[in-house]
């Protein structure tokens, strides 16, 4: 798994968290042992699709700011223990790399796995033309019992000007607006766009979402499978300047759009049965 001739190779950052590179005529990516945390996707003839804090943390105890963290086994706050960290344990885990294969068109296959309790946790990245991000969870079939759990491959996406993007495809979505407070709201009929901080969870949504960036001339599309949550957000001036990891002035050039099964849509395993999240994400010239 470190031969360059098969366009990937294992190296160690200036931090010394270890990450996979991959390079292809068709696409670069990274991908971190430490979260499973995608942190790079580049087809060829465009501009990086993922955005990455220059703030970001990278220790073996934090997770990284940007990319693809994997929120598990919940989403934000722990429900009843507010010691235990936000979104969960897999974005700190050390991951084990399985598997990587180069496909005949220049892709390139990651498989990764770990466990969190009682969980066992599979992902498969493929970085080609295309970024497909494939989690799998299963609960062991020695399981006591039945267990929920929440997730979210918290897609953060590179680009020109927050406030001269859009986001279509959630138009006629219920959802949960999560600023100033919580609050549910019918379907807005219209676009996203951003003008303040936005947190909003769309429930029961298995809608494909697709971001149009005029400044970078493209647009982002992020279908979904096994997921029946999508969640928008932008931490806009205040709440950036209250994260450590995040400089004060990096909400212009990101946003997250998240496939996820959170809250309401939480999925319960029982013992024996797995789950399967998927996010197929592209880009394509021409922002309309």
């Amino acid at each position: 798994m470190n031969t360059n001739s098969q366009g990937y190779h294992l190296q160690t950052d200036s931090h010394g968290l270890q990450k996979l590179v991959v390079q292809s005529d068709i696409v670069s990516g990274e991908v971190y042992l430490h979260g499973a945390h995608v942190s790079a996707w580049k087809p060829a003839g465009h501009h990086p699709v993922l955005w990455m804090s220059r703030e970001s943390w990278f220790e073996d105890a934090r997770p990284i700011r940007g990319g693809v963290p994997i929120c598990f086994p919940w989403f934000g706050p722990h429900p009843t223990d507010s010691s235990q960290p936000a979104h969960g344990l897999a974005r700190t885990r050390q991951w084990t790399l399985t598997n990587v294969r180069r496909c005949d068109d220049g892709a390139i296959e990651v498989w990764l796995q770990t466990s969190v309790d009682p969980f066992q946790l599979s992902y498969r990245v493929l970085f080609g033309a295309d970024l497909i991000l494939t989690l799998t969870t299963k609960l062991p079939p020695t399981a006591a019992a039945p267990q929920p759990f929440e997730d979210a491959l918290h897609t953060y996406f590179h680009v020109a000007e927050i406030q001269q993007i859009s986001i279509s495809g959630l138009e006629g979505v219920r959802y949960v607006d999560r600023v100033p407070q919580v609050e549910e709201r019918e379907a807005a009929g219209t676009v996203i766009r951003f003008g303040q901080e936005t947190d909003r969870i769309y429930r029961n949504s298995v809608e494909t979402a697709v971001l149009h960036d005029p400044g970078l001339n493209r647009k982002i599309t992020v279908g979904k499978s096994g997921s029946r949550s999508t969640v928008v957000w932008n931490p806009w001036i205040d709440k950036s300047r209250r994260m450590p990891d995040f400089g004060d002035d990096e909400w212009t050039g990101m946003v997250c759009i998240e496939t996820a099964n959170v809250g309401s849509d939480a999925i319960m395993l029982q013992p024996g049965q797995s789950h399967t999240t998927q996010a197929m994400i592209s880009v394509s010239h021409g922002s309309e």
